[in-house]
Formats: structure tokens, sequence, C-alpha cells
């Protein structure tokens, strides 16, 4: 890789931490922000791409914010190229949002003993993309994607179901919600202490990115998570924004409100992301995999279910 690229993935590594940065020191956690917008609660989606496939881990962040910053209430996204392919075209003066896309390239390096190595290079390339409420003349169907909302109860009820589907082990009492590597369970407070039961899902989902942690699940390493203050601090963020993934997936509100063993996480937060620009890229990869793991876990039970 070239200097001037390896500067300009370097650019946007800390483009990015530095607005992530600048909300969390005025005490807003930008990821909460779109259920803290008045009358979108319960509507809240991952953004989509031109085709209906939702976005994943850092892009959900980077466009949950354009959106919250322009007033846009459609969730969908294109790049200039793929307007014009539907014959549409972006309004003169508007200007794009940055999404980003991480991969790998091999290359070939001495080994030091006469012969070749190949070594996998992550690499990491931002491109721009318009919300649709900027394009003119999209076909008819972008403008009305009907969303099915269901009731509180049924989307309770749906919740249940996909915690019950992990196969997690999940005991209620006492007034901490945690979750144990040693014991390998999720530790919730009694249903009828939390605000509603949507308060509730939002915790067990927390949780439940702790518990995808496990060697023989994601292998994420929790055995520092006692002693450094830093690597707590990580992994809380990494299950804060899984957490947002996956109520956003389930159609629950995440915790709006910090939790009182949570509310300290903020400051430790600005230092991991100021003292490391790739921090939170690497945060929401590993909140992403533990969302896709839980999802994964649905169609195991399905299987199982149609196979009995």
């Amino acid at each position: 890789m070239t200097k001037k690229a390896e500067g300009a993935r370097a650019d946007i590594y800390a483009r990015i931490t530095e607005r992530i940065v600048a909300d969390l020191g005025k005490g807003v956690k930008p990821w909460m922000k779109p259920w803290q917008a008045a009358n979108t609660n319960g509507r809240i989606t991952r953004p989509l791409r031109h085709n209906g496939q939702p976005y994943s881990g850092m892009n959900i962040l980077l466009l949950w914010s354009e959106a919250m910053a322009r007033g846009f209430t459609s969730p969908m996204w294109m790049t200039f190229k793929q307007a014009l392919e539907l014959g549409a075209a972006v309004r003169r003066g508007e200007t794009a949002a940055t999404v980003v896309f991480a991969s790998r390239f091999t290359k070939s390096e001495a080994d030091g003993n006469g012969g070749e190595v190949d070594r996998e290079i992550p690499f990491l390339k931002a491109y721009t993309v318009f919300n649709i409420e900027q394009i003119d003349g999209l076909p008819e169907h972008y403008h009305h994607r009907p969303v099915p909302v269901l009731d509180p109860v049924e989307r309770v009820e749906h919740a249940d179901r996909f915690f019950r589907n992990t196969g997690a082990v999940i005991r209620h009492g006492g007034s901490q919600a945690y979750y144990s590597p040693v014991t390998d369970h999720i530790q919730m407070p009694p249903f009828e202490t939390f605000r509603d039961a949507a308060s509730y899902v939002a915790t067990l989902s927390h949780e439940s990115c702790h518990w995808t942690a496990r060697a023989d699940r994601v292998g994420r390493d929790l055995s520092r998570y006692a002693k450094d203050k830093s690597e707590r601090a990580r992994e809380e963020l990494i299950a804060e924004l899984g957490s947002c993934f996956l109520c956003a997936d389930l159609g629950i509100a995440p915790e709006l409100e910090p939790r009182p063993d949570h509310a300290s996480y903020l400051g430790s937060w600005l230092k991991v992301l100021s003292d490391d620009r790739r921090a939170i890229f690497q945060a929401a990869a590993h909140a992403q995999r533990s969302v896709n793991f839980l999802h994964g876990l649905q169609s195991i039970q399905a299987d199982n279910r149609a196979a009995a």
C-alpha cells in the first residue's frame, strides 16, 4: 500500500472518530440519537441500501448520524451512479454522506529464508451515498416502502422468542443485570422491576451481546474485563452498540437512560476513542459479529423444529 493510500485511510479513521468524540464530549451518545428524536419510537430500522439490504457495523452509526443531522425520515441510501441507473438524479447542491467499506487483500512477502509468505492486509475505503430524499425521479416504490409495525405486545413476544432461540441460560433475581463468563449465564433482575417490557428486552439484548463473547461463539477475549478499565470500556461499548443494532432489528427502543452501573463509561469511551482512532470501528465490527451470531441461532432453531 502506498503512503498516500495509508494517509487517506488514516484520515478516514481520524475524521469519523473525531466526530464521535465531539458528540461524546457533549454528553451525547451518537448511536442513541435516532430514538431520542420526537415521534420515532418504534419505527427505527437499520439504514438500507438501494436494494433494501441493511447496512452493518460502522455504517449504521454513520448513516443514523447523518439522517438525524439532516432531518431525513427515509432509511434508504444509494450512490450517485445507482440513482442514474434507476433513471433518477441527485438534486443540484445536495451533499453526500460518507460510508466505509472494509476488506482485505493478500500480499506476498519474503520470509527471510528465500521463500515467500502471503500476508493479509486490511484496508478501509470511503465512498459516498445520498438519501433518497435528496434524489428526484426515483421509481414510486422507493417512496412507499411499507414497514410492518407490530403492536407492543406482538413486538415483545417476537423478542422473547428471539432470545429463547439463542439457547442462552437466563436467570432472574437480584437487582443487577450481567453476564457471567464463569457460569456462562445471563443474570437479569425480575421482569416486573423494569419500567416496561421494552426496557427489559433492551437490557437483555445488551447482556446477550456479552454472552456471545465465549470462544465457541464469536471468540472475544473477556479475560481482562475485570482487571483493565480500558478493556472493560471497550467491551461495554461493543455490547452497547450491539444492543442498539439488535434493538433496531427487533423494533425495540434501547436503554435511553444509562444504567447506574454504566454511568462511568462515557469518560472511559472518550479516553479509548481519543487514544485509538480505530477503536470505534473495531467496536462496531465486533458488535455486528455478535448480532449476526444471535440472528444465526434463529435459523438453527427453526431448522431443528422443522426436523422434529
